[in-house]
């Protein structure tokens, strides 16, 4: 099949009303996925195939490949916070828990919210020196959902694997334009609506066959039975070999849509978006500077001015979607957007 060149899926997949540049907080729906998701719903109504298991095992393997792992090492969800309260509740008591300073909280919360863990915050820039020998757990986003700042994760990686420390990476302001190998990781979590175009409620968890034995399989109900339609009843016998014991029941109708979203960027081509998405984010940010702004500094879709963020109100007033975290005014960039979308938000805050 000859690759979608992003101009054929813009005209043919998405349909923006605004100049969308707010993908950091939800991506567009592509209409290939809007239409599954009516379908789903639609047929549920009928009382037809209300057990459809392929889009979940679709989404699953599509999933895998876009991060490079084997399917057997991806559990389905519904939110980065149960995945990360999963790998919470494995570690003893006392444990140690390294974060970047201000990450996204349900990175961190649902550790902190243990009460008996030892939780150690650092700046982003420090975080691999500060591993330590009594670190338990690294955690931390590959790109900053306040500023779009990246982490060093080889360094991370290797700072870890010095100290005898585990790897937590959340890769939800990452996946679908940033070159994420999830196989290096003990985990990854994925909330698949931002980047990854996929309806709310679809997220993804990643763990190593090495660390997959240290998990207990907290929200195991009978999807979670090696022998699905087997274990219905009264305890499971035996457990899904593949990290699909650690699935939460997913929500069908959603894995349809995300079904589809995921095809798509398999379709294009991650490359090829990350291409398309810096050269706006640059146009972007070399604009701010000729009008006397300073971004926060870093290579990312994600561009977060400080001392904008009262601009907000006028930007909206103009139809162009952006947001304001950690008191800066956030554009983040996508697959659907073009360089008219740049230089309109850019006359916008020039005048």
């Amino acid at each position: 099949m000859k690759p979608l060149t992003l101009t054929e899926v813009v005209a043919a997949e998405f349909a923006p009303e605004t100049t969308y540049l707010n993908t950091s907080s939800c991506g567009l729906s592509p209409r290939r996925t809007v239409a599954a998701v009516k379908a789903a719903a639609e047929q549920n109504a009928t009382g037809r195939d209300t057990f459809d298991f392929g889009p979940v095992a679709a989404a699953r393997a599509s999933f895998a490949r876009i991060v490079g792992v084997p399917e057997e090492r991806v559990a389905v969800g519904t939110a980065v916070s149960v995945h990360v309260g999963l790998i919470a509740a494995s570690l003893p008591a006392g444990a140690e828990v390294l974060c970047p300073e201000g990450d996204f909280s349900s990175v961190i919360n649902p550790f902190a919210v243990r009460g008996d863990l030892k939780m150690r915050y650092v700046p982003l820039e420090e975080l691999a020196e500060s591993v330590r020998p009594e670190t338990s757990l690294v955690a931390c986003s590959a790109v900053q959902s306040a500023d779009g700042r990246t982490a060093d994760l080889p360094a991370v990686r290797a700072a870890a694997a010095a100290h005898g420390a585990r790897t937590l990476v959340d890769a939800t302001q990452a996946a679908g334009w940033f070159p994420f190998d999830a196989g290096l990781f003990d985990y990854t979590v994925t909330g698949s609506y931002k980047y990854l175009l996929a309806p709310r409620g679809t997220s993804f968890l990643t763990v190593t066959e090495e660390a997959q034995e240290s998990l207990t399989p907290i929200h195991a109900g009978w999807l979670a039975g090696e022998d699905v339609w087997g274990s219905t009843y009264g305890p499971v016998g035996q457990l899904a070999r593949s990290a699909r014991r650690f699935d939460e029941p997913p929500p069908f109708v959603a894995y349809a849509g995300a079904e589809h979203s995921l095809a798509l960027l398999e379709e294009i081509g991650i490359e090829n978006v990350r291409e398309h998405d810096l050269a706006l984010a640059a146009r972007y940010r070399e604009g701010l500077v000729s009008l006397g702004h300073t971004p926060i500094p870093g290579d990312s879709v994600v561009v977060s001015v400080p001392g904008l963020a009262h601009r907000v109100d006028a930007l909206a007033a103009a139809d162009i979607a952006v947001s304001v975290r950690a008191g800066n005014l956030r554009a983040s960039f996508h697959l659907y957007n073009t360089t008219a979308d740049v230089d309109r938000t850019l006359d916008v805050l020039a005048g």
